[in-house]
């Protein structure tokens, strides 16, 4: 009986081009990644690193030039403690609620109003959002001779209509109303524009069936318009909550950097600017910077526990 011979299979050999699959995958990714590149790159060098040095710093006495030393919570301590930072942290608060309640009840109305007419919007909206985008170190100059006490052209009027002048650069309410003022000019029709955009979401139905029903204008606006925009009136709170408690360029402008007559227009980032680049005390102006970061944190937790409880 003869044997049979068994039947050699020849074995399939890997191919060249699925050993080389990651590698191809690689480069045909490679473009995608070098066009985002820059932007994490600068992310990193701009915004991380110097974050993590300004928490190393903060617990450092240093003046910029020499030797670092390590002083613990002494910074921290001594910020709580300060009456100026303890002023400009009140008065950043007082212009915040100074500005942010007119400028959104400003922002609301002008969107409604604006939402109601046919003709002409875009025109209106380029008007609205040319403040926002103009410089505010020019707003604000412009602002500054306004708002003189002798031959500014706001006490000109006054005087023209034989009512007091206003002490606008040196009065206790006049220093924060100068600064509030600029703010709600700047931003009321960014704000506008938010809220023009929440609008188009609201369908037209509902102000239909409410004229059928005979409501007015006003219980339009308030019956429908503002119950169905609660969600982008609670972000125009948040972003306006965010910006207001970070004020800068306007008392900067306006007052300089002690914040004027009696620092009534020393805000928190204008006293922490004072701090770091006009005495020098790096250290303390870093601490200041983490200070006010668990302040704008806190506020940012309220809010989202306002608007998670109008989820519910």
């Amino acid at each position: 009986m003869s044997s049979v011979s068994p039947i050699a299979v020849p074995q399939r050999q890997a191919r060249p081009d699925a050993v080389m699959k990651p590698k191809s995958a690689f480069r045909k990714y490679l473009p995608m990644y070098l066009s985002i590149a820059p932007y994490f790159i600068i992310f990193l060098a701009f915004s991380i690193i110097p974050t993590i040095f300004s928490l190393y710093l903060a617990f450092q006495k240093w003046d910029g030039i020499g030797q670092m030393s390590f002083i613990g919570f002494n910074n921290f301590t001594f910020a709580l403690s300060d009456p100026k930072f303890g002023i400009a942290i009140l008065n950043t608060f007082e212009i915040w609620f100074m500005s942010t309640i007119p400028m959104l009840f400003l922002a609301l109305i002008m969107a409604f109003l604006l939402n109601q007419r046919t003709r002409s919007k875009f025109a209106y909206q380029i008007a609205y959002f040319l403040p926002n985008i103009t410089s505010i170190v020019a707003i604000t100059l412009i602002f500054n001779s306004l708002f003189g006490e002798q031959f500014g052209l706001i006490n000109t009027v006054l005087t023209a209509m034989h009512l007091p002048a206003v002490q606008w650069l040196s009065g206790f309410w006049a220093m924060k109303w100068a600064i509030a003022i600029l703010v709600i000019w700047r931003w009321v029709g960014y704000n506008a524009l938010v809220y023009m955009a929440g609008l188009q979401s609201i369908p037209s139905d509902f102000y239909e069936a409410a004229r059928m029903d005979g409501a007015n204008t006003i219980n339009i606006f308030t019956r429908i318009t503002v119950p169905l925009l609660r969600p982008v009136i609670l972000f125009t709170v948040i972003s306006s909550t965010l910006g207001g408690l970070t004020l800068f360029t306007e008392p900067k402008i306006l007052y300089g950097d002690n914040g004027g007559v009696g620092n009534q227009g020393l805000t928190m980032s204008l006293y922490q600017y004072w701090q770091s680049f006009s005495t020098y005390h790096y250290g303390y102006g870093a601490a200041v910077s983490w200070i006010m970061f668990f302040i704008l944190l806190a506020f940012t937790f309220i809010n989202w526990k306002i608007v998670q409880r109008g989820d519910n």
